[in-house]
Order: structure tokens, then C-alpha cells, then sequence
């Protein structure tokens, strides 16, 4: 239905446009051809004969040619809004959101512009079309690349409505006190006769520590810090489920960010797992009588890589690390953290994968080795197939032949059924 009525417009178009260019070679016309019948004045919008017989043949030979051509022009632009969609579709939101701003913003500046030129002789009327592409195109590059530098500058909004805020609660609190004050003071009250009292000379309170008192409170709470992968493979969650963890599950601020990055990020794959951890930390939350979840918003600005600031934060509320990176574990253990390794859990209570087992598995790149597929499990687990590059982007039934089991995780050899 759509293609129709784009075909009947499109002809209308063209059929209006050659009316219109015929129309103007019309005079032409009557130099070679001239007599009175043509050259008679029909009184409508001071329409001659000839005018109106080349609006007609213009009209009808433009909606002949619009009517057989749409088919092919329609057929051009479906392919250029489909690849238009698709690159926009690998774009993350806050790109496209910035990629507009920054085409109005080069729009309008071009329109500013263009009126101080558009008076220059010969080329006035071709500056503002230069204008608008090179300052829309600059627009458009600039807030993409310096999203984060733009979106950081306008960071003190929230903090001033915070401060407004809490201003507003703290006068409340005032006008409410000074309320409770003037009713006591309005009612009068008997003196009591105080009994005597011994004076005992005075004592001076004990200093506290304020360091150990923390300490002592994270000690308490029993900090289990949850890094990016661990997130991302699943198994924490049924691990919660099951009421063997004790204390407080402690996410950091900048673990969600990495999670967030990876799911905005274009590659598909990786996309599939930051969505995958958080959900993973939605049924974690949503699960919450088995263990208590907080999120800490803490960040370490000298500090550049996610795993080193987890091992800081650690050292910090004396908690723990779960995870099932083989490095951060190393890591961590140096730095005298403590760490609980999901994989080195499941060596201890999962059965291997039985030889003989079959399977599904999308083959998502070649192997090492010339001939061989690698695909993975949903929680990660990766699958070496032996001659299944000739599967390469397919979804296939594989045969286990055998499992390794280890500290930096669990690999699978399989071949095609």
C-alpha cells in the first residue's frame, strides 16, 4: 500500500515539474510557430493557448515517464533506508541522541552564517548549502566524539538540585522545631523540686577510634565484591539461590559503567553478554531474602583499569573478590585479597560433561588450529569443534568428545554430528 501511494506522488511530482519546465519553453515555441489561435489569451491566470498546450504535454510526459520510473527509484531509496537503519541499528543510543544535537546545532549556526554571505554577488545563493553540510557534519562528529566530555560538563545540574533540595528540607525542619518550641514555651509547667545530688567529679570520655570503629563495621557486614565477569557468567545468582555465600554482596559504581559499556557496545557478541549480566543482577536484587545487595557509589580516579580498582576497594572494606578470571585472581592473591573462584567451586561440586553428550552450539570463528569452529555456551563456555569452519555462522548439532576443567575455566572439544 505504502509503494502505491509513494508511486502515485512520485508521478504527481514529476508530472507538475514537466508541466512547469515545458511551460517555460512555451515562448520558444511561438517564435517558431506563430499564429493567433495560439497566441489567444484564455483569461485564467494569463494562460495563452500555447502555454496551456505545453503545461499538458509537459504534465503528461513527466507522469508517463514518473509512473515507469518509480518502480526503480523506489527500489533505490528501500536499499538506502535499510542501510541506513542498519548502520544506525550498531549505533548506541546516546551516540544517535548526540549525533542529533549536534546536527541541529551545525544547522543552526550555518543559518546565522549564510545570511551575513547570502548577499554576496554569483555565489550568495550557494553559500548557505555549504554551510549547513560542512557545519552539520562537524556538528554531528564533534558531540559523538566529545559526548562524554559534554555530558561530564553539564555533571553540577544534579548536584545543585540536590543542594536545593536538602536546603528546602533543612528550612522545614527549622520552621517545624521553632513550631514545637513556641507551643512548649506557650504552656506553663511546675517547677519541680529537685532532690539533692552528690557531685562526683567529672569524667572525661574515652577518644574512639574512628578507623577501627569502621573497620570493625565492614568486618561485620562481610563484603563480597562481584567483578565484571563473574557477573557476566550467571552462576553467582543460582550460588545466592542456594544460601552458601553469607554477609553482603558489594557491587561498586564502576563495575555497572563496565557492564554498561559492554552493553552499548556495537560488536553484537559482546553486546548479548553486558545485557546478560544485567539481568543477571536484576534476579540478584530481586532475590534478595538469601543475601543482602548493595551497591557502593565509590570510584577511584588514580586508578585506570576496573580489576585494580576492585582489588583497592577490597583492601578498603576488607572484603573478598568472587570471580572466575584466572589473571585477577593471581592479582588479587599477591595483593593479600582474598578470593573466591567460581571455577575452582565448580571443579569441587559439577560433574564434567559426559563424552557422548550432545549439544547446540553457533560456530562464531575459526580456531587455532586449520579446520576448527569456535562457539560458546550461553554462560561463556567455549566450544572447539573439530572441522567446523565449514559451519562458520551456523547453528549445529556437536558430539562431546572430551572437557577440561580448570582454574581459568572450562573448555569443551566437540564435533559435528
Amino acid at each position: 500500500m505504502l509503494d502505491k501511494v509513494l508511486r502515485i506522488i512520485f508521478t504527481l511530482f514529476l508530472a507538475i515539474a514537466g508541466g512547469a519546465l515545458l511551460k517555460l519553453a512555451s515562448p520558444l515555441i511561438a517564435t517558431f510557430i506563430r499564429t493567433e489561435f495560439l497566441d489567444a489569451d484564455l483569461g485564467i491566470f494569463q494562460l495563452t493557448v500555447a502555454s496551456l498546450i505545453c503545461i499538458l504535454v509537459g504534465a503528461l510526459v513527466g507522469g508517463l515517464g514518473g509512473w515507469f520510473s518509480s518502480p526503480f527509484l523506489l527500489g533505490k531509496l528501500r536499499r538506502f533506508t535499510l542501510f541506513v537503519e542498519k548502520q544506525l541499528g550498531k549505533m548506541p543510543i546516546h551516540d544517535v541522541i548526540a549525533g542529533a544535537c549536534g546536527l541541529a546545532i551545525g544547522l543552526i549556526i550555518a543559518n546565522l552564517l549564510s545570511y551575513s554571505f547570502a548577499k554576496i554577488p554569483v555565489v550568495g545563493d550557494y553559500i548557505p548549502v555549504i554551510f549547513s553540510i560542512v557545519l552539520g557534519y562537524l556538528g554531528i562528529h564533534i558531540t559523538i566524539k566529545k559526548r562524554r566530555e559534554i555530558a561530564a560538563s553539564f555533571d553540577f545540574i544534579p548536584k545543585v538540585l540536590k543542594e536545593v533540595l536538602r536546603s528546602r528540607e533543612r528550612a522545614d525542619e527549622n520552621k517545624n522545631a521553632d513550631k514545637d518550641a513556641a507551643v512548649k514555651q506557650s504552656k506553663p509547667k511546675p517547677k519541680p523540686v529537685a532532690p539533692p545530688v552528690e557531685k562526683t567529679p567529672p569524667t572525661t570520655p574515652a577518644p574512639v577510634d574512628l578507623k577501627k570503629s569502621a573497620d570493625k563495621a565492614n568486618s561485620a557486614k562481610r563484603y563480597k565484591l562481584l567483578d565484571t565477569n563473574v557477573i557476566i557468567d550467571g552462576r553467582i545468582a543460582d550460588i545466592c539461590r542456594t544460601g552458601f555465600l553469607e554477609g553482603t554482596l558489594l557491587i561498586p559504581v564502576f563495575v555497572l559503567e563496565e557492564l554498561q559499556r559492554i552493553a552499548d557496545s556495537p560488536d553484537a557478541l559482546r553486546r548479548v553478554r553486558g545485557r546478560r549480566g544485567l539481568d543477571v543482577l536484576q534476579s540478584i536484587r530481586d532475590d534478595s531474602s538469601k543475601m543482602t545487595v548493595e551497591v557502593m557509589n565509590i570510584d577511584f580516579d588514580d586508578i585506570n583499569g576496573v580489576d585494580s580498582k576492585l582489588v583497592r576497594l577490597a583492601q578498603k572494606v576488607k572484603g573478598k573478590i568472587i570471580t572466575n578470571d584466572f589473571n585477577l585472581n593471581k592479582v588479587a592473591q599477591l595483593r593479600g585479597v582474598e578470593v573466591l573462584n567460581i571455577n575452582d567451586l565448580s571443579n569441587a561440586v559439577k560433574s564434567v560433561v559426559v563424552p557422548g553428550e550432545t549439544m547446540r552450539v553457533q560456530v562464531v570463528r575459526d580456531g587455532r588450529e586449520p579446520g576448527q569452529g569456535v562457539g560458546y555456551l550461553e554462560d561463556g563456555t567455549m566450544i572447539v569443534i573439530e572441522n567446523g569452519h565449514r559451519y562458520l555462522s551456523r547453528t549445529i548439532s556437536v558430539e562431546v568428545t572430551s572437557a577440561l576443567q580448570t582454574s581459568a575455566g572450562r573448555m569443551i572439544f566437540a564435533r559435528p554430528r
